[in-house]
This record gives C-alpha cells, structure tokens and sequence, in this order.
C-alpha cells in the first residue's frame, strides 16, 4: 500500500497502520504518516484516544537531548544509592540495639522474678559484655549478608515502574483495538 497523503487517508488505512504499529511491524514512513494523520486536524473520532500519544510522542522526539543529562541521572542514582546504604546501616543498627536492649530486659526481668536463679557463664560482667557483643556483630553480619542479596531486586522494581505503566497504555490502546475490530466484524455481518 502506498499512502502518499495523510489528509486523504481513508480510516480503514488508518486503522491498518496503527494496527501494524501496536503490533510493532510498522515502517518508520508508516510511523511518520501515523505521526502526520494524529497532528492534522481531520482525525476520526473513534481515533481520538490515539491522537495525545502520537502527538506526544512527537513532542518528544522534537525536544533536544540533554547531553548532560544521562550524568546527572547516574549521579543522582549513585547519590541515592549511597543515601539508601546509608539509611539502612542506620536502621540496622537502631534495630539491633533495641533488640538488644529488649533481650537484656527480659532477661533481666526473668533473672529477677524468677526463683531458680541462673548461674552466670561468666564471672566477669565485662567479659560476658564482650561476649554479648561478638554474638550480635556475628548475628548482624549474616544478616546484613542477607539484605544486600535483595537490593538488585529492589533495583528492578524501581526500573520497570516506567515500563509497567507504559506497558498497562499500551494494553489499553489493544483493548481498543480488538473492540473496534469486534465491532467492526459485527458490523460486516449485519451487511447484505
């Protein structure tokens, strides 16, 4: 097919190209004749919902790239990075101290309340200090080991937010499409 001009386009040669485009077969001559036919002023109202994303689509191709650009997004996810490794040392360590705290309360509450006292492992509340301490830089370090298994996970999700929401439009625009094609067929068969 050969379409030399956009404003003469008929909708069923409008409907094939998008159709070719959502499928990811389209040319790039076919592209820019969609891009051209959603920019002029004689869309078809059952196209409409299509128009803001070709019309945006060449607003952005329009736009400049910032040569700078792509740094200051690395510096800024490396910054945040840092920030987030930061926070989470913080927090780690917050919680292990208060759970530490907890478990010296409780034990302290069960020492006291209880009627068979416990024999101390140690003589010397230093060296059972020292003890306690060692245990919980080992339980803190495997735990650590741990979390650091899941932040390439916590990456991904970040990354493919944009991807998810670009992706449930383009479900949409096929749900569309499959509806008009129903249509459509609905309506070839109700022809003579």
């Amino acid at each position: 097919m050969n379409y030399l001009n956009t404003k003469h386009m008929e909708l069923k040669e409008v409907k094939q190209i998008l159709q070719k485009y959502f499928e990811g077969t389209s040319s790039e001559q076919e592209e820019q004749l969609l891009t051209d036919y959603f920019n002029s002023q004689t869309v078809a109202p059952e196209l409409k919902p299509y128009q803001s994303l070709f019309t945006g689509l060449s607003e952005l191709s329009a736009e400049r790239r910032d040569e700078g650009l792509e740094e200051e997004i690395m510096d800024y996810i490396l910054e945040k990075e840092t920030r987030d490794k930061t926070h989470h040392r913080w927090l780690w360590q917050t919680i292990s101290g208060i759970a530490a705290a907890l478990l010296v309360a409780l034990l302290a509450v069960n020492l006291y309340t209880n009627d068979n006292q416990w024999e101390d492992s140690f003589s010397d509340p230093d060296q059972a200090y020292a003890e306690a301490v060692t245990v919980l830089q080992y339980m803190a370090g495997h735990y650590q080991k741990g979390m650091e298994g899941l932040e390439p996970v916590q990456k991904i999700n970040k990354a493919s937010q944009p991807l998810n929401k670009s992706l449930n439009k383009l479900d949409k625009g096929f749900q569309e499409i499959q509806e008009m094609e129903t249509i459509n067929k609905k309506l070839k068969k109700q022809e003579p």
